[in-house]
């Protein structure tokens, strides 16, 4: 199997949103970017396995794979927080459990060179997620039907000739009560960034990737997101006092090496959510 001859060193990376156990997490492209890098703290900020989404018994070999290769940083001890999200809130009754450099939180509050770092998934703004939650999973199960379409779309695309399209992305980019959410989401943060004196905030959650500088009467802060690995393939980069958004490039990570050496074999694993987390103990029983 081919490897990345060499990987990049990075003080801190920032994951969210993989959404491991559904259908459209691209767990190999994740891999690949895994791979690649050699971060000393690694964020993994909420909705990193999709809880909601286990009763369908989806597990395909590469979302295990990644799992994996997360615990192989632990057992190196890599420090690493988990951060639980509204996808993964089961893990919240573990919250300040501690194993060798991994820990549960959910937030953290980290000093990047002279400077606070404020990291929270998000979830905690949502009106949906605090007073309607059914009506927020039922979004979660059609937004899961809407990337299954949006498959079938993409492969005749692809047969055509023609590139990939983003329904979800589409969508959400044209309706104007998204934008108006995504503002409030946005202002809110940094609103209590700048009241408590941070010079960072970093969440995820509403899956839009960016860097800004966010600028009131009251202060400045600089706001981040991470996006997500659904649709927008993409991670927080922190190196040399800069923070920079990573976005995964198929085409570049292919030369390095093919999507099929990373994962030899991906045929479908049905478990239940114990018989998985029981996998994942063992794992990383057996690696220590």
């Amino acid at each position: 199997m081919k490897s990345h001859k060499k990987k990049r060193k990075l003080e801190v990376v920032v994951i969210s949103d993989v959404h491991l156990g559904t259908y459209g997490c691209h767990a190999k492209e994740l891999l690949h970017y895994l791979k690649s890098i050699n971060p000393k703290t690694i964020i993994l900020n909420g909705d990193i396995i999709d809880v909601w989404q286990f009763s369908k018994r989806y597990w395909p070999k590469a979302h295990m794979k990644v799992i994996k290769y997360i615990i192989g940083w632990i057992s190196e001890g890599k420090e690493i927080y988990y951060i639980t999200g509204n996808h993964d809130e089961m893990l919240r009754k573990f919250v300040d459990f501690e194993m060798g450099s991994f820990s549960i939180k959910n937030k953290v509050v980290l000093e990047l060179d002279g400077k606070k770092a404020w990291f929270f998934h998000g979830d905690v703004f949502d009106v949906t997620m605090k007073h309607s939650k059914w009506l927020a999973k039922l979004g979660a199960k059609g937004y899961d039907l809407l990337i299954l379409i949006n498959k079938a779309v993409n492969n005749i695309s692809e047969f055509f000739g023609k590139g990939k399209i983003s329904l979800s992305k589409k969508i959400k980019d044209s309706v104007k009560s998204a934008i108006k959410f995504i503002n409030n989401f946005e202002e809110t943060a940094t609103n209590i960034a700048i009241q408590n004196k941070f010079d960072y905030v970093i969440c995820g959650h509403i899956h839009q990737p960016v860097i800004k500088d966010v600028v009131t009467n009251e202060g400045k802060v600089k706001y981040l997101n991470s996006g997500d690995w659904i649709e927008n393939l993409t991670t927080l980069e922190y190196n040399y006092k800069q923070w920079s958004l990573y976005k995964y490039d198929d085409a570049h990570y292919k030369k390095e090496e093919p999507l099929d050496d990373v994962i030899e074999d991906d045929d479908l694993v049905e478990k239940s959510a114990k018989e998985i987390f029981g996998e994942m103990v063992t794992e990383f029983n057996f690696m220590n």
